[in-house]
């Protein structure tokens, strides 16, 4: 019998204000069997509503030192001024039994995690053009005039880097969106080289049979 196969490890990146929080709230709350979501460390101060262990797990900036050097973490960068990181054990321990694990990271940080995890799977999320995104950093209403500008001068930079993912997800309709992004990390667990063990399995069945060992 096949052993269950381990977990698909998704790195999901976007502009800041593109929405890749919300793709992935939702796509927790229909599909959340399937999936766990790693939970970050930063440096950043919670917004209104975000819970220490939920949205991110809230580092001062000495602690999140500390991690570095413990090597506590996959992967971790410089954003605006803040740090943000991935914890190690939690992702590991959740790929093991089965669950696709997304992290909702940086472009910098998921470079990182491609290096060590080279099986990642890396979308990138953008709105439909930059009037909308624009927009959207307004529209949430938690940052400053000089933020928004800077996060804006940060996506020109990070466009830049788009075609180092291995797909593109605009979004425009939230529930199409959704429905996109668990569709594609389905469909990866399909590749040949995430079936190895099934490959080698009917390989030798095979082999068998052509010698006479067993009947068609």
């Amino acid at each position: 019998m096949e052993q269950k196969q381990e977990g698909v490890l998704v790195v999901l990146s976007g502009f800041s204000g593109s929405g890749k929080g919300t793709i992935v709230k939702e796509l927790l709350n229909r599909r959340g069997t399937s999936y766990a979501l790693s939970v970050s460390a930063t440096t950043r101060l919670p917004r209104t509503g975000e819970k220490d262990g939920r949205e991110y797990f809230f580092k001062t900036r000495e602690e999140f030192e500390k991690m570095i050097e413990k090597n506590e973490l996959i992967e971790y960068a410089l954003y605006v001024e803040n740090y943000y990181g991935t914890p190690k054990a939690y992702v590991k321990e959740q790929l093991g039994a089965g669950k696709d694990v997304i992290l909702e990271i940086e472009i910098q940080g998921a470079s990182r995690v491609k290096e060590k995890f080279p099986d990642a799977l890396l979308l990138f999320v953008t709105p439909p053009d930059a009037p909308t995104l624009k927009a959207r950093l307004k529209g949430r209403g938690t940052e400053d005039c000089k933020t928004i500008e800077a996060r804006l001068s940060r996506a020109e930079e990070e466009a830049m880097y788009i075609a180092d993912y291995d797909y593109l997800i605009v979004n425009d309709d939230l529930d199409a969106c959704v429905e996109e992004v668990h569709s594609i990390i389905q469909n990866e667990h399909q590749r040949v080289c995430r079936k190895q063990e099934f490959v080698n399995r009917i390989k030798e069945e095979l082999k068998r049979i052509s010698k006479g060992e067993q009947s068609v």
